[in-house]
């Protein structure tokens, strides 16, 4: 069997959603004849920790943990937290926040870590792997980011030991959806597109997990085609096995799970909700994960806050659970090459599925082909969908080939075709 590096910052126990690509291909890929080994951090001190996420981990899998530099130590204290205050992730981006310490640690955080606040990573993790490799050698490196810093490290490690690297772009790098509307200076944004060129240029082959992205990267760097697969973010199906199906109670229950930014905000679906409770039905809202503060206030402005729960962070089988337990699964797209990793769950539950997204067509083709769900743009209030719902069926012979079993075979398949 041939061995795999893989380089992944988040690692169980974080509660890190983009962690569950790589944990399950990791746990799937043994049966295609590759054994993966990980190379990860100590600990994530951003992200809420999930202990339940431990017990995914395969005690004979081989983990690498190394220390780093955090910046998010300094960050607690420039902005007066205690050390074990959690940190929310819209908040760290927050353009509401106006203070003079928030402003200045968003410039530092766009302008000084390139291509990311994990580069304090860098020199531990090659070192660690440099140990480890001289003495355990692999067949192939696959890094996950973001953190993009991961895949620096796996070009590095590439080179030192002549070994093929597959970086997976979970996210597209320079022109991320988090920097919209901030400034990054042109010495930054010139070492930041290197950077991707370099990574990119050194890499065996190239893993999107959207094909919108795969084909924007192809328009910037003509020469990944034929370099570059689409391995989509997918669910586990084993994950569902001990969930209980079923809707209870007499309200309709409208289920956001996962972060949402100020930037995702569906306001003309809110006074559509507003306008159907007016109508006399029962309608509810709950968001898991952190909710962006001008969707908390929009949602108060009209009324809805006794209409609205926050559950905050959960467990992963709770989130996969309440998803179960909802009528209808709300989900907002940040942009065109985007698809967010909930909706393959989401398809797997069977519930109908509300989407927002401006010129998606990924999403839209994903939606219309498991007569799933239906996209709106965001300018729209969706006052038809309550009714088009009603015909929605999930068709789940397509959604199985989301299964992750089904895509590490697909990464197998890759990793077999650069050796």
């Amino acid at each position: 069997m041939k061995r795999v590096l893989f380089i992944t910052f988040f690692w169980p126990p974080s509660g890190k959603a983009s962690l569950h690509w790589p944990l399950k291909i990791i746990k799937h890929l043994p049966q295609f004849n590759w054994q993966p080994v990980v190379l990860t951090v100590n600990e994530d001190t951003f992200s809420t920790k999930d202990e339940s996420m431990l017990d995914e981990v395969d005690k004979n899998l081989e983990v690498i943990k190394t220390n780093y530099f955090d910046p998010f130590v300094f960050y607690r204290k420039f902005l007066g937290k205690s050390a074990d205050e959690p940190l929310i992730a819209s908040e760290t981006i927050s353009k509401t926040n106006k203070s003079f310490n928030h402003k200045l640690s968003i410039w530092i955080r766009m302008n000084l870590f390139v291509p990311d606040a994990r580069i304090g990573w860098y020199r531990q993790a090659v070192k660690a792997a440099e140990e480890y490799l001289s003495k355990n050698p692999v067949d192939a490196i696959v890094s996950i980011g973001p953190p993009h810093s991961s895949h620096l490290i796996g070009k590095k490690i590439s080179k030192l030991f002549r070994i093929p690297h597959v970086p997976v772009l979970i996210d597209p790098w320079v022109d991320i959806s988090y920097y919209r509307g901030f400034k990054r200076n042109r010495i930054t944004l010139w070492l930041d597109n290197h950077f991707e060129k370099s990574v990119l240029q050194k890499a065996a082959h190239v893993v999107f997990v959207t094909k919108s992205s795969d084909g924007e990267y192809q328009k910037k760097y003509p020469w990944l085609k034929g370099k570059s697969s689409v391995l989509y973010w997918g669910y586990n199906e084993e994950d569902f096995s001990n969930i209980q199906t079923g809707i209870n109670g007499n309200e309709e229950i409208i289920l956001h799970a996962g972060n949402i930014f100020d930037f995702q905000n569906p306001l003309p679906f809110w006074q559509t909700i507003k306008n159907e409770i007016l109508n006399g039905r029962n309608l509810k809202l709950k968001f898991i994960g952190t909710v962006g503060s001008v969707i908390k206030k929009a949602l108060e402005e009209l009324g809805l806050g006794e209409r609205t729960e926050y559950l905050g962070f959960l467990p992963y089988n709770q989130v996969l659970q309440e998803m179960c337990n909802a009528n209808y699964l709300l989900m907002c797209a940040t942009e065109k090459r985007h698809i967010p990793g909930k909706l393959f769950e989401y398809l797997r539950t069977g519930r109908p599925i509300i989407a927002f997204g401006d010129d998606n067509d990924e999403v839209k083709r994903i939606l219309e082909e498991t007569n799933a769900g239906c996209l709106f743009s965001y300018k729209d209030g969706a006052k038809e969908f309550f009714e088009l719902s009603k015909k929605l069926k999930t068709k789940f012979d397509y959604v199985k080939k989301y299964d992750r079993k089904n895509i590490a075979k697909e990464l197998g398949n890759v990793l077999n075709g650069i050796g």
